[in-house]
């Protein structure tokens, strides 16, 4: 369908307005963190069983959102509706959960009617709302604010700037209690095992390297030759050049041997550490494949020696591994 200039532009200028209301509420609500975020925060972090996030319609949907962040960020989460919940999902609960309430109103029934139950049981509650003066925002031990000056709804009416900010308030929550926790890149991939995720932050680089006689190497005083029949059978573009005591001295790559040629060198007379790169780069096994990726990219090169605490050479992988992979 072709609009008329006119139309293109209205178009256009309704999109960026809705853009603009929904950051100058974000504008707001960052200035509105104070000693409510922090109490939240503490008793976020003083939780020994489950935080569970409580929201009905657009806000339960938001909820669901904060919670499986919370989960995947160290913090043990899920999302109970609390329609369900006042026929029997209640027993999910537990005196030592910590709940978050989200209602941009304050005033949506189906939490108000389970919210006496969850106070009997003194679990701590925080309430997210758009109104500091609602009965759930009263009841709560905690409020976090949410309220925006309009909603970026034409209308009014369906709530689309009230569920940004709650879900960037939900993601300030999530970020704040992972710093606190100390919370690794490790422990992320823990909760996240599959696709390339898991691999960047997973694998390491003993699950890729090569080892035994896949292991491209030849001894100090090897002539270029004789190195690059290592090369070609062991099909990594490169060889290791290792002591008697397999220390690595260096390696040769397809690199060092263009170099070669252009200089002309006798590849039957010279001896391979003569042309090769001395002290080579080089990685351990335990660290991850992804830090093998960076120094790749840091220092283009496509191919890392595998050492162990003494330097000697216990592996080798190149860049094709860590593609097949799915590292990169």
């Amino acid at each position: 369908m072709i609009y008329k200039t006119e139309v293109q532009t209205e178009i256009l200028e309704l999109a960026r307005q809705v853009v603009s209301t929904e950051k100058n509420a974000l504008d707001k609500l960052q200035l509105q963190f104070g000693d409510d975020f922090i109490q939240a925060i503490g008793l976020l972090l003083n939780c020994q069983g489950h935080v569970i996030v409580i929201g009905m319609g657009k806000s339960g949907h938001i909820g669901n959102k904060i919670s499986a962040t919370l989960a995947s960020t160290g913090t043990p989460a899920f999302s109970v509706h609390p329609g369900e919940a006042s026929h029997g999902d209640l027993g999910m609960i537990t005196k030592n959960d910590t709940i978050i309430c989200v209602s941009n109103s304050g005033e949506t029934d189906e939490i108000l009617s389970i919210l006496p139950v969850i106070k009997r049981m003194g679990v701590p509650t925080i309430a997210i709302t758009g109104n500091p003066e609602s009965t759930l925002a009263k009841l709560s031990d905690v409020h976090l604010s949410i309220a925006v000056g309009e909603e970026a709804c034409p209308l009014g009416l369906a709530p689309t700037t009230s569920t940004t900010t709650t879900l960037v308030l939900g993601d300030a929550l999530a970020v704040t209690l992972l710093k606190l926790r100390g919370f690794t890149e490790e422990d992320f991939a823990r909760s996240h095992p599959a696709g390339s995720l898991g691999k960047r932050l997973l694998l390491k680089i003993d699950d890729l390297m090569r080892t035994g006689d896949e292991i491209p190497k030849v001894n100090v005083g090897t002539n270029i030759k004789e190195a690059l029949f290592e090369i070609t059978k062991k099909r990594l573009g490169m060889t290791a050049i290792v002591d008697d005591k397999n220390t690595v001295k260096g390696i040769f790559t397809d690199g060092d041997l263009r170099r070669a040629f252009d200089e002309q060198v006798d590849i039957q007379n010279t001896n391979i550490e003569e042309v090769a790169t001395l002290n080579p780069i080089t990685i351990k096994s335990n660290s991850l494949a992804v830090s093998a990726a960076q120094l790749m990219e840091q220092y283009n090169i496509h191919s890392l020696l595998v050492v162990d605490d003494t330097n000697h050479l216990i592996g080798a992988l190149n860049i094709h591994d860590l593609l097949k992979a799915g590292v990169v």
